[in-house]
């Protein structure tokens, strides 16, 4: 047997190798034989070894000359190891012996300080690659984009993307996971169509339609999230597991749970993360029993639940009341399935107690979880007292988050919304001086609405909508109309210290009223009306799209911070349970 032969039979040896002792006994042979002076036969074992990354380094040191293809062999081990700091290290080293990185190491160093959040190492690297005359490499630059865009430097990160002589399909999904991350959703929508125009060269792929379906997803983007699904049955992607699973989820999100049925229904095979996104998806939407049957059908067919399935199922029992359930399937987790409910499944179990009145089963559940309580479950407890007007406890929990140093402008909200209640207006003039000593800034309630492809914006009293004359006189004709129909101001939802006739004036323009106007207005009859709240939607706004539902003969949906609330015929999904 020839060098050459004997060559390609090591190698081949080594990659069909995949037990560590194997390769080590490769490795002994080599010793031996001398034949580690071969530098293809050593690169190969080096990258064979890389699954064991302390033997992998002490081979390479044993390199007297590492060349090029050694160091980017470690640097890429170590971009995906836990240790990413060692490859940019190794980076450094191989720069101070003299040798020229080519893209490849600049692409796995950059991945590097992904990893390791490091602002300062990308940005010399970055320097680096621009010295060295690498800024051409479409992989490298897109690689670069995805580090800006991790350290939230969204602005380099589109620079970086401007600059690209040439542009490919995973630099424009880059892009538009960089506007995700930056919350920048109405540009990342504006992306695929520009991807679509012939002169971009570039198709979206399967990944584009995964990320655009989380940007609708996010947006409520309802008729865009169709376009986007037309076009991935358009170029055979329908049957893909994971964009039918990222289906479910957006219709899902978009209020449309009889779509999201049918994508599952269409599904040539469902697996858990199907399963659990329907679960999910029915509780969002008030059908938690439909959402219990799921899981029980899920059983049947032999899937076994993760802890994800969980979270979905408690969140349907709580938006549900179904207070049996929930302790049932608290308890099967660990019991049966062996996983151990962490913060997440607590705080729907606490949500689902909070929300059936049961505050004292909910707090005493917290103090005896195993897992250390975050300020969410604290929150959600809070919300509870609110609705209870539990004042006491209410206080307690606030205590809580002051002692986790944890307090935000939404728990003096709350705190607020409590003591009105209960009508202690010295306690709501205290809360509210504290608030302004410390210069707390609440966030302002925001109902978006989209119409042909465009996003409307409302705040309450807003009057920066060009057609604003005609939006509150259609709002003070729907007003008329609701009272004839039996539609009567819940003042207290106003928690400032009014005369009954004052709190109903500052109700009536609340965010939500504005847009259910604006597409009364802006729509022909009969058609739904899809509004996104960035907060909670009160009980006087509830009332009212649920009355106008059955007035006015219109599907209102409506999803708030935590829920969907689908209103018809004079009735709301939630069963007045939320």
């Amino acid at each position: 047997m020839d060098c050459f032969q004997r060559e390609k039979c090591l190698i081949s040896l080594i990659k069909s190798s995949s037990q560590e002792t194997q390769l080590a006994q490769i490795h002994a042979h080599l010793l031996r034989t001398s034949l580690l002076k071969n530098r293809t036969i050593y690169l190969a074992l080096l990258s064979r070894l890389s699954r064991n990354l302390r033997y992998a380094r002490r081979f390479f040191s044993q390199i007297l000359k590492p060349n090029l293809s050694h160091y980017n062999t470690m640097i890429r081990v170590y971009s995906q190891s836990n240790s990413p700091k060692e490859g940019f290290n190794l980076y450094r080293e191989m720069r101070n012996r003299g040798l020229r990185p080519d893209p490849i190491s600049s692409s796995f160093v950059t991945e590097c300080c992904i990893k390791m959040c490091s602002i300062l190492g990308g940005e010399q690297v970055h320097a680096k690659i621009l010295t060295d005359g690498h800024q051409l490499d479409g992989l490298l630059m897109t690689t670069l984009m995805d580090f800006y865009s991790s350290c939230r430097k969204y602005d380099e990160a589109c620079q970086i993307f401007d600059e690209m002589s040439q542009k490919d399909t995973v630099a424009w999904n880059v892009l538009i996971s960089c506007y995700i991350r930056n919350g920048r959703t109405r540009d990342t929508l504006s992306v695929f169509c520009m991807m679509r125009n012939p002169q971009c060269g570039f198709q979206p792929d399967d990944v584009t339609c995964l990320l655009l379906l989380q940007a609708c997803a996010n947006l409520g983007a309802l008729e865009f999230g169709e376009r986007v699904h037309n076009y991935i049955r358009e170029h055979g992607y329908a049957n893909a597991p994971n964009v039918c699973n990222s289906l479910i989820a957006m219709y899902s999100k978009c209020g449309c749970i009889d779509k999201a049925y049918q994508v599952f229904k269409d599904m040539p095979y469902r697996d858990v993360v199907s399963w659990s996104a329907m679960i999910s998806g029915l509780a969002s939407n008030g059908h938690g029993r439909e959402a219990v049957e799921a899981f029980m059908e899920m059983r049947k067919m032999g899937i076994a639940p993760t802890d994800q399935t969980f979270t979905g199922l408690l969140s349907a029992c709580s938006h549900s009341g179904l207070v049996k359930e929930g302790w049932m399937f608290l308890e099967c987790m660990s019991k049966e399935f062996g996983i151990m409910p962490n913060v997440h499944h607590f705080g729907c179990m606490v949500d689902l107690l909070g929300r059936a009145g049961l505050l004292d089963q909910a707090y005493e559940l917290i103090l005896s979880m195993e897992v250390k309580p975050d300020t969410t479950i604290w929150r959600t407890l809070l919300g509870a007292c609110r609705i209870h007007r539990h004042v006491t406890l209410g206080e307690r929990i606030v205590e809580h988050l002051i002692e986790l140093k944890a307090q935000e402008a939404g728990d003096y909200v709350l705190l607020l919304n409590i003591y009105s209640s209960v009508g202690n207006w010295d306690k709501v003039t205290e809360v509210r001086k504290l608030m302004k000593d410390e210069r707390i800034q609440t966030t302002p309630g925001c109902s978006t609405i989209n119409l042909k492809g465009e996003l409307h914006e409302f705040v309450a009293d807003d009057i920066s909508h060009p057609r604003k004359n005609e939006i509150y006189e259609m709002l003070d004709e729907i007003g008329k109309q609701l009272k004839i129909a039996g539609y009567i101001v819940e003042i207290t939802s106003e928690l400032h210290n009014l005369g009954a006739e004052e709190k109903e004036t500052r109700l009536s323009y609340h965010s939500e009223k504005l847009a259910i106007a604006f597409a009364v207005l802006a729509t022909p009859p009969g058609t739904s009306i899809r509004i996104a709240k960035n907060l909670r939607t009160c009980v006087d706004c509830h009332n009212f799209a649920k009355v106008l539902s059955g007035a006015y003969n219109r599907e209102v949906v409506i999803r708030d911070r935590t829920r969907f609330h689908h209103f018809q015929e004079g009735r709301c999904s939630c069963n007045d349970y939320w």
